[in-house]
């Protein structure tokens, strides 16, 4: 069984941990903090214990009545059993360069960091580069949100994709694809809206389309008012996250059209709207389409019905 690598430990990072503790896919799972966490092992133990919004742990795993599933076998080294499974607790390096994902055998790194999101900056960026995972042994780096090239002369390099699961992950080139974009919750949720459309006869023509997100407030919001920083052009974010509806933007339809191309002919628009839970993305798409052969009577026949049949028979 292959060993899997987690850089960060943050909401995402967390999240993938339960989940691979839970799938049992890999021997053993390799996590990338890059610092000292509390006053040891014991802080790490509880914080991967305890959710705020998911609750404990082995609750998640296997119910009301479960007993904790974590124990520390190696305070020093970082070592712990969770739920039978080995985990490493890396706390050195923070810049990817430098983990040493090849001394653990980690072939697979999912980079939950936030931080590292544009696949063009150089492998020895002084900052860090997603690439620098490469360097430290893995051999395939899955990013946990949508890559962002901040040089617009730039294209996206050839080793680099976007795949969404039941969408266009078929297209992974394992000789090929070396960083592996999972796009964003908001990007996965819109695609499995329009794909069955767009399969469908009767809805493959799509004129124009427009959605929102309902989105849970994020790491990149303001507990409080704050003043934005200098050159901050969208500051709606900087109102506190706790008594605001925030309406702000997404790349989610944009990025839409890196796993469904066909959505690149269509007006497509999209915002987010952000409200004061810790947990949710409710999205609503409007979609105007055009009959077939101006069918009035099918354009008609169109209704709840139909589209929920659609949406039936693709899932």
């Amino acid at each position: 069984m292959p060993v899997i690598g987690i850089n960060s430990l943050g909401r995402i990072g967390k999240l993938s941990l339960w989940h691979h503790v839970g799938r049992k896919y890999f021997k053993e799972i390799v996590v990338n903090q890059g610092r000292d966490i509390g006053v040891g092992m014991e802080t790490i133990a509880r914080l991967i214990e305890a959710d705020a919004t998911y609750g404990l742990l082995h609750r998640f795993l296997y119910g009301i009545k479960a007993q904790p599933c974590i124990q520390i076998t190696d305070e020093k080294n970082g070592k712990m059993l969770i739920d039978g499974v080995p985990v490493t607790i890396l706390r050195e390096q923070r810049n990817p360069l430098n983990i040493p994902w090849r001394q653990y055998g980690a072939d697979i790194v999912v980079d939950c960091s936030g931080t590292f999101k544009d696949p063009t900056v150089p492998v020895d960026d002084k900052k860090g580069s997603i690439r620098g995972h490469l360097n430290g042994g893995a051999k395939v780096v899955v990013h946990s949100a949508p890559f962002k090239i901040k040089n617009k002369a730039l294209s996206t390099p050839d080793d680099t994709t976007t795949l969404i699961y039941g969408i266009n992950h078929t297209a992974f080139n394992p000789k090929k694809h070396l960083l592996v974009s999972a796009a964003s919750c908001t990007t996965t949720g819109l695609a499995h809206m329009v794909k069955p459309l767009l399969d469908h006869e009767e809805t493959s023509t799509i004129l124009t389309a427009s959605m929102s997100t309902i989105h849970a407030v994020t790491n990149t919001q303001s507990v409080l008012d704050k003043l934005p920083k200098a050159g901050e052009n969208d500051i709606r974010k900087t109102r506190s996250i706790l008594n605001n509806i925030i309406l702000t933007s997404t790349g989610a339809a944009k990025a839409l059209a890196e796993v469904i191309p066909e959505v690149k002919n269509i007006g497509f628009m999209g915002d987010s709207i952000r409200v004061p839970t810790n947990t949710l993305s409710l999205i609503v798409l409007n979609a105007t389409f055009q009959a077939r052969n101006n069918d009035k009577a099918a354009a008609a026949g169109l209704d709840t019905k139909k589209l929920n049949d659609i949406y039936a028979k693709a899932a």
